[in-house]
């Protein structure tokens, strides 16, 4: 039986600390799926819809007005979904979109119909790309970046592991991008030891720091669910993740 694979991927990792959607850093993660999809089920949770739509056009109050985010969301995320399918489909990789919101997962039946539709996409050996709905629901569009939603979509997929992909190793006892010296924190077990670890980074494109992705880990901890936030920077990061060879932040209880 196959486990149950979450990857959360970021607007700073898919631009690849440019202002524009990386199609290196798509192909690497579909390269990575292929050989994935052997002893995984594998659900991709992705950000990157304005940072896509951005490429096409500007809206007057693009970064004050919560709305226009919400219209650069709707313009970047058929094509966000092009892009995928384009590089996907060159690794013989089908997807399927699915858009949710936070008032789906406060919903039984929601839940319900949202893990039997994976589960479904699944058998049809379809890989779901899931993505918050901006334009009726802003939670991560203001604060987040996916970080969330990925532990959500975790926990009702009674997933084995979450992956959030980052622009680092994990959790540092400084902020290793303004302390040289600062020490990777390999294993989490308890969340209370490692808050004061924190310090954010800004992003100019994501909306999503440590702090969002502790937010994440505590949801998983808190549903039995495995969570490593992984460096996407670095080559075949998700194989060389599972398979022990790079550096990486694991929680469990």
């Amino acid at each position: 039986m196959k486990k149950k694979l979450i990857i959360k991927i970021g607007t700073s990792t898919l631009t690849a600390g440019t202002n524009r959607i990386s199609f290196a850093v798509i192909e690497s993660l579909a390269r990575q799926i292929v050989e994935l999809k052997q002893a995984y089920d594998v659900v991709i949770v992705s950000s990157g819809a304005i940072a896509t739509a951005r490429q096409f056009v500007e809206i007057n109050g693009f970064h004050r007005n919560v709305d226009s985010k919400q219209a650069m969301a709707a313009i970047g995320q058929t094509k966000l979904m092009e892009l995928y399918d384009t590089i996907f489909s060159t690794f013989g990789l089908n997807i399927a979109q699915i858009l949710l919101t936070y008032r789906d997962f406060e919903n039984n039946i929601a839940n319900e119909n949202t893990r039997n539709t994976i589960k479904r996409l699944w058998q049809a050996d379809y890989i779901p790309i899931v993505n918050e709905n901006d334009t009726v629901s802003i939670e991560e569009i203001l604060l987040g970046d996916n970080d969330k939603l990925s532990a959500l979509v975790a926990v009702i997929t009674e997933a084995d592991l979450l992956i959030l992909v980052s622009d680092i190793d994990g959790i540092f006892d400084r902020n290793p991008h303004l302390h040289a010296d600062a020490l990777l924190i390999s294993d989490v077990s308890d969340l209370e030891s490692i808050k004061d670890c924190v310090e954010e980074k800004e992003s100019t494109l994501g909306t999503g720091g440590m702090s969002s992705k502790l937010y994440a880990a505590e949801i998983c901890m808190r549903n039995d669910v495995e969570m490593w936030i992984v460096n996407g920077q670095r080559a075949n990061y998700i194989i060389k993740a599972l398979n022990r060879a790079i550096p990486f932040t694991r929680f469990k209880q």
